[in-house]
C-alpha cells in the first residue's frame, strides 16, 4: 500500500524505528482495520476544536519523534469530557514532555502536538500482535488482554501469512476462549470481527515486511454483531538511518 510505504520511508529518513500514533492509525485505516475517530492538533485551541468534532470523551497523547513510550513522559490523558479538560490536558502534556526532555538531556520535538482519539467504550479486551523471528520470519499472536496476557500468558501464535481457518483456530484455542463465547449471562463476543482484524493484520505484514513488531493493544471486541475496535497501535520498523 502506497501510504504505508510513504510513512515508513518518512520515519526512516527522520531516524525513527517507530511510527507515530497518527501514522499507525493511518496505516490501520488503509487496511480497513476498525479504529475510533482520530485527529491531530498542534495547539490547545486546535485540540479543543478537534475534540468537539470527534466527540467527547476523548484521549490525548503526545506526538513526538523523540518519545516512543508516551506514558513515561506523562504524555497520555484519557476520558476527557469537555473543552476545559482538553485544554488543561494539552498544556500538561506539553509541559511534561519538556521536563522529560530535560531529564534525558535533550530537546524534545513538540512541533506535531498531540494525537486525539475518541475514548472507545470498553468491551472485552484482546491483543493482536506481531513479532519477527530471524529464522522463521513474522508470527502473529492473539490472546485476551489485561491480566490474561500479562500474568497468565494466555496467547497463541501462527506464522504469517494466515488463512481464515488459522484465525478461527487461534481464537478458539486460548484457555480463556469461553469468555468470548459468553459466560455468566454475557452475550457472545463478535469473534468474526476478530477473525477479520487478524487477517487484515496478516495482509499488512505480508505487504510491509519492514515491520519488526506490531501491537494492537488494547483491541476491544463487543457483542456479536457489534464488531471490534483497535484502540491503540504501536508499530516498530527496521533499522533507521540515524540514531537519536
Amino acid at each position: 500500500m502506497k501510504k504505508a510505504k510513504k510513512i515508513f520511508e518518512t520515519a526512516k529518513n527522520e531516524g525513527r524505528t517507530f511510527v507515530l500514533e497518527h501514522e499507525a492509525k493511518d496505516i490501520m485505516k488503509e487496511y480497513d482495520i476498525p479504529i475510533p475517530p482520530y485527529d491531530t492538533a498542534a495547539t490547545a485551541d486546535d485540540a479543543v476544536k478537534k475534540s468537539k468534532e470527534i466527540g467527547f470523551p476523548v484521549v490525548l497523547k503526545i506526538l513526538s519523534k523523540d518519545i516512543l513510550h508516551k506514558s513515561d513522559a506523562g504524555g497520555v490523558k484519557v476520558n476527557l469530557k469537555n473543552e476545559e479538560e482538553v485544554r488543561k490536558a494539552f498544556e500538561e502534556i506539553m509541559e511534561g514532555a519538556k521536563e522529560y526532555g530535560k531529564k534525558k538531556g535533550m530537546e524534545v520535538d513538540l512541533s506535531r502536538g498531540v494525537f486525539i482519539s475518541n475514548f472507545a467504550e470498553m468491551g472485552t479486551e484482546v491483543i493482536v500482535g506481531v513479532t519477527k523471528d530471524p529464522q522463521f520470519g513474522h508470527a502473529l499472536m492473539f490472546g485476551l488482554g489485561g491480566i490474561f496476557v500479562e500474568v497468565l500468558k494466555d496467547v497463541t501464535f501462527r506464522l504469517i501469512p494466515l488463512t481464515k481457518v488459522d484465525a478461527e483456530e487461534m481464537i478458539s484455542e486460548i484457555k480463556a476462549a469461553k469468555i468470548l463465547e459468553g459466560v455468566r449471562g454475557q452475550e457472545p463476543r463478535d469473534t468474526q470481527a476478530l477473525v477479520d482484524i487478524i487477517l487484515k493484520v496478516s495482509k499488512m505484514i505480508e505487504e510491509n515486511p519492514e515491520i519488526n513488531e506490531l501491537d494492537c493493544n488494547p483491541t476491544f471486541v463487543y457483542a456479536k454483531g457489534d464488531g471490534a475496535l483497535v484502540v491503540d497501535a504501536r508499530i516498530l520498523i527496521g533499522e533507521a538511518k540515524a540514531d537519536h
